[in-house]
């Protein structure tokens, strides 16, 4: 996406980034919900003018990665390059994700930086080699403490994500001394409340860290897919450290000082609540080892579950995002899952839910609110936006209601990352503005041809109009195809400019659509659906 001539230059960068993902499968709605809402997060901001930089990728490293390779009959890194070229990317260009960059682990920008920054720590004393054992879970990637474990019938030790037996790993290892960062990260967290949301993350991983951390087993050597140990090449780098690792060197660690210093670190973290402790505890600690600044925050969404389980591949209830596009279209997928669930929480999705909420909500309260507006100033005013001179108590009414919504959407979204809380605040202005027009009858005040009907009548259809030219420019970083739509239908665009390049402080600012602009009746925004599919 081009950035806004109104962009503070010089400045930090609102830096987003969400988890890097494992391509050992095509991805779902989980990954897509949590690149949805990084995109949504960075484009407010882009709008408020600020400099953004949002980063995704995948992370192709590790044990199982290679035994997925093996079990489809090529190797790692051809697995990695169709999966991201035929599936991973072609996902995010369909959804209208627009990242500014997308880092994948193998690439040597990332390779060469992860050798430096690992033996930098080891030069620094903060890395020694020993041996460990314990319970592994390839899917996770990661050694499990036993409390953390669940049982089945049979009493097999299973991990509690996947549901798979772990395994019992023996190795010598390399260790970064992650203990010695207890005190220091619960510092931290105490100076920065903020930091891990929601509330009830945060209090996870503040009691985690009180119980006291155990040193860190970097590197593996029972396997050789993954970025070698630079003084002690029969070791690679744990895919974990490795994976934490890309949210520096997508932004020139140790290559592009310039860039690193005016974009990292990451202003929020997007991570699944699974891979919390990852990003709240290691990660920080590791920048900490290496004097480098700490994120602003780290937002853990919670789960999407079908049938009571996690969305996943691994068992069976992971749904394409393509099949609910192609049924709902791609902005009503955008909306759907940051409107339903509110962000941190886990939430069930249903065919049944979505099509409700989209005939309800989009259909019903925003769509037929365009479609209705732009068909009675074609009627009424042969399509030229006729100017407001009569207006009293109803529409100060409907400018104060605006200018709550602009001030609580702006505080959730751009503050707050509550994607749910900001959409409601739209959404509940755009009820105000059909409580408005059913109040105010302009289909009967029509029929009053005296000069004061006439004026009555522009001012109710302009207060209206000018209402979806505000909720245009707050829907836009939710739903951008739908909005450039109504922008277009309003005749916004030759007076006001892109749509894109509206501020968003300003979209409150009362009076900006000007009298003989155009308005159209387009296509309708969000079409009966078809009978529901079924997943």
């Amino acid at each position: 996406m081009a950035a806004t001539g109104s962009e503070k230059q010089g400045a930090k960068a609102f830096y987003v980034t969400t988890p890097i993902y494992y391509v050992n499968d095509a991805p779902h709605l989980g990954h897509a919900y949590t690149t949805v809402a990084g995109d949504v997060l960075t484009r407010w901001h882009r709008q408020r003018g600020e400099k953004v930089w949002y980063l995704t990728g995948t992370d192709e490293h590790g044990q199982k990665i290679m035994r997925t390779a093996e079990a489809n009959g090529v190797t790692p890194q051809e697995w990695c390059d169709k999966l991201v070229e035929e599936a991973w990317k072609p996902l995010w260009e369909h959804l209208d994700i627009a990242n500014d960059d997308f880092i994948r682990t193998t690439e040597k920008r990332h390779t060469d930086r992860v050798q430096e920054f690992v033996q930098d720590l080891y030069d620094k004393g903060e890395i020694y080699k020993g041996g460990y054992e314990g319970p592994y879970c390839v899917g996770c990637e990661e050694y499990k403490l036993p409390g953390d474990l669940i049982e089945d019938e049979q009493g097999t030790k299973l991990c509690p994500i996947h549901k798979k037996p772990v395994e019992i790993l023996k190795e010598e290892n390399y260790f970064f001394k992650l203990s010695a960062y207890g005190p220091k990260l619960l510092e931290f967290y105490e100076a920065n409340p903020g930091f891990i949301q929601p509330e009830s993350a945060r209090n996870e991983v503040v009691n985690f860290v009180k119980q006291g951390l155990q040193d860190l087993s970097i590197s593996r050597s029972t396997f050789d897919w993954g970025i070698p140990i630079p003084w002690d090449d029969k070791h690679v780098i744990y895919v974990w450290v490795d994976a934490l690792l890309n949210y520096a060197t997508a932004v020139g660690y140790g290559a592009d000082q310039a860039k690193f210093e005016s974009t990292f670190p990451a202003d929020v973290h997007l991570v699944g609540k699974d891979i919390l402790r990852f990003h709240a505890i290691i990660w920080p600690a590791m920048l900490m080892a290496q004097g480098l600044p700490v994120p602003g925050k780290v937002a853990a969404n919670g789960w999407l579950m079908v049938g009571g389980e996690k969305m996943s591949k691994s068992n069976l209830t992971g749904i394409k995002p393509q099949d609910l596009t192609a049924h709902f279209g791609v902005d009503a997928y955008r909306w759907y899952f940051l409107r339903a669930i509110a962000f941190g929480q886990d939430g069930s999705f249903s065919w049944e839910d979505f099509t409700a909420r989209y005939t309800s909500e989009l259909a019903n309260d925003y769509g037929n609110l365009a479609s209705r507006v732009a068909a009675m100033v074609g009627k009424y005013f042969d399509g030229a936006l006729p100017e407001a001179t009569a207006a009293g108590e109803a529409e100060q009414a409907v400018q104060d209601g605006l200018a709550k919504a602009v001030a609580e959407a702006d505080r959730k979204i751009g503050e707050e990352v509550d994607f749910q809380g900001g959409i409601l605040a739209v959404f509940d202005f755009v009820k105000q503005v059909n409580g408005y027009i059913t109040e105010q009858e302009p289909w009967k005040v029509a029929k009053d041809e005296s000069p004061e009907g006439r004026a009555r009548l522009a001012t109710i259809l302009y207060t209206a109009a000018e209402s979806l030219r505000a909720v245009a420019v707050l829907l836009n970083p939710v739903m951008p195809e739908s909005s450039q739509k109504l922008w277009d239908s309003l005749g916004a665009e030759p007076v006001l400019g892109a749509l894109a390049a509206q501020p968003m402080g300003d979209a409150g600012r009362w009076g900006q659509l000007s009298a003989g602009a155009t308005v159209t009746k387009g296509a309708v925004l969000f079409p009966r659906l078809e009978e529901p599919k079924k997943a």
